[in-house]
């Protein structure tokens, strides 16, 4: 057969393909980078509660701050003098009271975790980076693992000014949560509680301010302490499940 006439064939059952598949078009997906990797979540917006100092919830939805990290609700750190503060509570505190000051949130999506968890970027109602303004102001660490040193100016301000966590010594939050394994599947509820004061009380007993076995009275004030505060368990040296044993 002549070289002709087979490229003439072959261009022939080639235009009767491409019509073909005209026709049927609508039975097949349209092979796009869109349809391959989903749809792109669309940010989220609202009021947020809070639930650590890197994770809010906004209608139901959990939202963990991309690029940071912030100690963890049960986290202590020493403060100038060496005394111990709950600063996973005290970072808790401050976010609220940042998100607070210009409402609603936006958060922009990055990724999902492996909690299925939304991570974004989350800026306030007047623009402000919620994690940029954390990191700065001591209250969270820039995290290079996941943001290649994107808050490392930020960070290096609130060092150099010994604001939030730089006022003292802590463990950074990754390292806190290693060490602390066993703990990590530490329930987490809005913190609304924290912020506006909500604490747990019986009867003459209340989770604040925070007390060490030297302020306490009886062995049936710790043990309330141990089971009904956060801090609780600072009263528990050995982890036998007896707060403050000289006074039991």
């Amino acid at each position: 057969m002549p070289l002709r006439l087979i490229l003439v064939t072959v261009a022939a059952a080639g235009a009767l393909a491409a019509q073909t598949a005209m026709q049927h078009s609508d039975s097949f997906p349209e092979l796009n980078l869109s349809n391959l990797i989903g749809p792109k979540q669309a940010p989220i917006t609202g009021i947020a509660s809070v639930i650590d100092g890197d994770t809010i919830e906004i209608h139901g939805q959990r939202i963990r701050f991309n690029g940071i990290d912030a100690p963890e609700s049960k986290q202590y750190c020493d403060d100038a003098k060496g005394f111990e503060y709950p600063c996973g509570r005290r970072s808790a505190e401050a976010l609220d009271g940042f998100l607070a000051a210009s409402r609603p949130v936006e958060c922009t999506f990055v990724t999902w975790d492996r909690y299925h968890r939304f991570v974004g970027d989350c800026r306030r109602a007047d623009g402000a980076s919620v994690a940029a303004w954390m990191v700065e102001h001591g209250q969270a660490l820039d995290w290079p693992r996941y943001s290649h040193g994107a808050y490392a100016a930020q960070q290096a301000k609130g060092e150099a000014a010994k604001i939030g966590l730089w006022v003292g010594k802590f463990q950074a939050p990754w390292d806190w949560r290693t060490a602390h394994a066993d703990g990590a599947a530490q329930s987490r509820q809005a913190l609304g509680i924290m912020s506006r004061k909500l604490v747990a009380e019986g009867g003459s007993f209340s989770c604040e301010p925070r007390r060490y076995c030297t302020q306490i009275g009886s062995c049936e004030e710790a043990q309330w302490y141990l089971q009904n505060c956060s801090w609780g368990g600072k009263l528990d040296r050995d982890g036998d499940g007896k707060a403050c044993e000289s006074l039991c």
